[in-house]
């Protein structure tokens, strides 16, 4: 679910709330106690979107490499690469880790994608989720091919317990998405089902993604915003983007009720649900 803008695509994370205590290392210990199928297919992962849906849906006995980019300070689940082989996305290194699947969100050509299942290996494809049945079929998806079905459906329940929290805990408040390059989302995008599903409405109507203009900032400042993206940002160091400008920065510094981190934004998958409990945990009481 990235947007357009230097920051969306990769998309310090905000301290541990009382609702989010289903920490990384709880939901390892989870999904390690689910039952592995016998014989588990060997998984290899092609971008840090796949790397998330293998670490948590694989035994990790049958991981044959993630991206290179498994560990970066964005990825979710970093915590759970260590010792991981990190592989480069190209034929003869995957061929050289012999994997049976391949799992992928954008990572790999259209050329290569066809030589390794030419070659008999299942390559799955994550879909781009833009609603929460979306990110319901591609766990299930993921987790069939994995021969995982228990940890998938896990997941999914995860996934509808923060949901059902969270419903209407801001009984409609308008709110505008904002990210660091000046990109907003509206109906169409994962991110106004976030919104929606903490109970908060969208300012932007617009189906997809737009870019808000400094200027309209200034003239008609939105009441309040959702910061998405800007831990990334600041990881980035960009000195040049509109993220460093006055006018944004004021906005965010004085109307954000929440910052979501760009590793529950990035992928289609159930750090969405997260990013849902990190809103509604913001909301007035």
């Amino acid at each position: 679910m990235r947007p357009p803008g230097a920051d969306a695509g990769h998309p310090g994370r905000p301290a541990a709330r009382p609702r989010r205590r289903l920490s990384l290392l709880a939901l390892a210990l989870g999904l390690a106690a689910a039952p592995a199928a016998q014989a588990a297919p060997r998984v290899l992962a092609f971008d840090q979107c796949a790397d998330q849906y293998v670490l948590a849906l694989s035994p990790r006995a049958a991981i044959a490499g993630l991206s290179t980019r498994a560990d970066d300070a964005d990825s979710r689940l970093r915590s759970l690469a260590a010792g991981l082989p990190r592989r480069r996305v190209d034929l003869e290194t995957a061929l050289a880790a012999r994997p049976d699947v391949v799992v992928r969100y954008w990572g790999g050509d259209p050329r290569l994608i066809r030589r390794l299942e030419d070659r008999g290996v299942r390559v799955v494809t994550i879909d781009e989720a833009t609603d929460f049945p979306g990110l319901r079929a591609n766990i299930r998806k993921v987790a069939a091919a994995l021969q995982q079905p228990a940890r998938g459906e896990a997941l999914v329940a995860r996934l509808d317990a923060q949901l059902a929290r969270a419903a209407g805990a801001w009984n409609g408040t308008r709110v505008l998405y904002l990210t660091p390059s000046g990109v907003t989302a509206g109906p169409g995008a994962l991110v106004d089902a976030v919104l929606r599903a903490a109970g908060l409405a969208n300012a932007e109507t617009r189906p997809g993604y737009h870019t808000v203009s400094l200027e309209a900032l200034v003239l008609d400042p939105p009441e309040r915003v959702v910061l998405g993206f800007f831990d990334t940002f600041q990881l980035a160091g960009d000195s040049w983007g509109p993220g460093r400008h006055r006018v944004l920065r004021r906005v965010a510094a004085e109307r954000a009720i929440a910052s979501v981190p760009g590793s529950m934004l990035a992928c289609p998958d159930w750090g969405a649900g997260d990013a849902v409990e990190l809103l509604a945990s913001k909301a007035p009481r």
